[in-house]
């Protein structure tokens, strides 16, 4: 019987789960399995998986044959290097002793790497968050400023209502005060004009006196 190692899937829309499993090649993909052999959640950062290392080992040197998806998820753990190192054992290429150094040499490299990921996952969380908090900050820094902006120029506009207000309060009093000085004037030049139409009537009368008493002193020198 042909045998598959594959994903059975679980989980809801938009965040799937996958079950790991060996099941005859000829089966549905969500059909019935012959053994489970781990789980694959790729909704986190890095993916999560749990495999039962020896189980999948043995089903591989068996002759199942893992699908595109689970020969990358054998590979990252190692399923297939160990089997390589294995067959060089058989081959005399390798004592086994070599193979397992070989092999826990392969682990610590691995574990660095998914290490120094989450490390940098981190940090890379770290600074958005503060660039995020940045932006955040300038966005509420920019915010106040068009506020002060847009409230300064209703203060100045208010405070020169006010002083104009003021100054045509201090103009109407002015003009107030100084009405009755004007009413008086006006009286006093009411009062005048008659004095100057009399002086304006006497001139000439004081003008034509001189003349005829000087036309007798003519006529009697002429005699």
């Amino acid at each position: 019987m042909a045998t598959k190692i594959r994903l059975q899937r679980f989980g809801k829309k938009g965040k799937p789960f996958f079950h790991v499993v060996v099941a005859d090649s000829r089966s549905p993909r969500d059909g019935k399995f012959i053994e489970r052999l781990g789980s694959y959640n790729p909704n986190t950062n890095p993916a999560t998986i749990d495999l039962n290392f020896d189980k999948t080992l043995d089903w591989v040197n068996k002759g199942a044959e893992p699908t595109d998806t689970c020969r990358a998820i054998l590979s990252y753990k190692g399923v297939l290097y160990k089997k390589h190192l294995e067959g060089g054992v058989k081959k005399g290429a390798l004592t086994e002793d070599q193979a397992a150094t070989k092999f826990a040499e392969w682990l610590s490299a691995k574990d660095g790497k998914i290490e120094g990921k989450k490390d940098s996952l981190t940090k890379s969380k770290d600074e958005v968050r503060k660039a995020a908090l940045t932006a955040e900050a300038k966005k509420n820094a920019d915010r106040a400023a068009a506020l002060a902006i847009k409230n300064a120029p209703v203060e100045e506009v208010v405070e020169e209502e006010a002083v104009v207000e003021e100054e045509a309060v201090v103009e109407a009093e002015v003009v107030a005060e100084a009405a009755p000085e004007a009413e008086v004037e006006a009286e006093v030049v009411a009062e005048a004009a008659p004095e100057a139409e009399a002086v304006t009537e006497e001139a000439p009368a004081a003008e034509v006196a001189p003349a005829a008493e000087e036309a007798p002193e003519k006529g009697k020198e002429e005699a």
